[in-house]
């Protein structure tokens, strides 16, 4: 239960759904507010919203129940059998994981919207032993916002026999070697990550304005750069995404306001920022981008991050392998790994799953111990290409931790392959 009383919020909450208990905790969310209003600097302001009256379900086009387990089990014996044959490989993990979540609104403004979602999540992993040495590849799935037809789609069939080669390649690969400035070329799945942490999080509206402090908050980007912050080259173009079937989207956010798209960055230049009801005035703007969300009945609603998406670039951009010809000393990365930013999200460290080292235009091998520096506005000024829509996936996180006390959601970053050049590469390891 949200309240505003006295020009703040007052927030309480309980799992016993009768009259008496809505009652008392609506009397004691205006206590709150009421003792909070001794603090306040200025009287909430919240953009308006239409009021609707809906029923909100996960688009799908085939429905997770109307599955045999037996067809479960079969599409993931298939895998395993796969990738088992491969000489070295002792062990393998497929799983499909299905989520269901209904959640209730309503807002003395009008508003009673009842949502279902259904989120489906695939993964796999592959363990292989050389010798004395043991390694495990990871291999995300495209997880979404939808039914089934997220398994049918799902390339772990036709990449399990890969897979399992490079689990086993990954038990010989030897350190990359001294650090120094090499070209990169990060796969979907390890950028989806990078875009997360020095992109989604540094657009974050409460950050910037300061709301946001405590909990590794706040940001570099100031109110005054929107429409003149150069954050990269002219091939890095954002936007985040309510609407697509990514794990943040939903039909309404927990203030009611109804799902949307909109720019973040164009050209290289930012042009946009996540706001929700309570923040929009700061950019401006009469309405809310729908980005208030509470990770459970019992957790105060804020601002979260949408989905993000990193565009591709147009059908004729170069290729995965066209990117690999063009670069002569250079490290190739998939999946995600460790990972520390500052808190205003400008200065960053990454590693990544698994890695490739290119030279003179081939991969020559796999390698271990990279990690790469990012201060943001000069990494992403060194995004030199970006493959087209054919190469462009969509990864899911969980986890994405914010405020005090903590709450958690999952979202998805798209992103096409990206090439960025002259990264200092290798320097945790010296």
């Amino acid at each position: 239960m949200r309240v505003i009383h006295s020009g703040v919020w007052g927030f309480a909450s309980s799992p016993i759904v009768t009259e008496d208990e809505i009652r008392r905790i609506t009397r004691l969310a205006v206590e709150i507010a009421r003792a909070s209003a001794i603090a306040k600097r200025s009287d909430v302001r919240l953009a308006p919203v239409p009021a609707y009256v809906e029923n909100w379900v996960t688009p799908m086009t085939r429905h997770p129940l109307s599955v045999s387990d037996a067809d479960k089990q079969a599409w993931a014996q298939g895998i395993v059998d796969k990738a088992s044959k491969v000489p070295g490989v002792i062990a393998v993990n497929v799983s499909a994981t299905v989520g269901y979540e209904w959640r209730y609104f309503a807002s003395s403004e009008g508003s009673y919207i009842e949502q279902e979602f259904f989120t489906t999540t695939p993964s796999m992993s592959v363990t292989a032993r050389v010798g004395d040495v043991t390694r495990t590849r990871n291999y995300p799935g495209v997880s979404g916002n939808a039914g089934w037809e997220i398994i049918d789609e799902c390339d772990f069939p036709d990449a399990a026999e890969r897979v399992a080669n490079e689990a086993v390649e990954h038990c010989t690969a030897k350190p990359l070697g001294a650090s120094g400035l090499r070209d990169l070329i990060l796969s979907p799945s390890h950028a989806a990550l990078t875009i997360h942490e020095i992109i989604a999080h540094a657009t974050e509206l409460d950050r910037v304005v300061g709301y946001e402090a405590n909990y590794a908050g706040t940001s570099f980007v100031k109110l005054s750069d929107v429409g003149k912050l150069k954050y990269g080259s002219r091939h890095l173009n954002v936007y985040a995404d309510k609407t697509s079937r990514g794990l943040g989207s939903v039909g309404f956010d927990d203030d009611g306001v109804k799902s949307q798209k909109w720019d973040i960055i164009r050209d290289g230049i930012l042009v946009g920022l996540q706001t929700n009801r309570e923040t929009a005035h700061f950019v401006g703007e009469d309405f809310s981008r729908g980005c208030t969300y509470g990770s459970t009945w019992r957790d105060y609603p804020f601002l979260r991050m949408p989905n993000i998406q990193l565009e591709p670039g147009p059908e004729n951009a170069p290729t995965r392998e066209q990117m690999i010809a063009d670069v002569r000393n250079g490290v190739m990365i998939d999946g995600r790994g460790s990972y520390s930013i500052d808190q205003q999200r400008y200065n960053g460290q990454f590693g990544g799953h698994v890695f490739w080292e290119i030279r003179n235009g081939r991969i020559t091998r796999m390698v271990t111990d990279v990690t790469y520096n990012a201060i943001t506005t000069d990494f992403w000024a060194n995004l030199d290409a970006v493959t087209g829509p054919r190469e462009w996936q969509m990864f899911g996180t969980g986890g994405d931790a914010k405020g005090q006390p903590t709450q958690t959601n999952a979202i998805s970053h798209g992103s096409p392959w990206l090439l960025v050049r002259n990264i200092m590469t290798g320097a945790a390891f010296d």
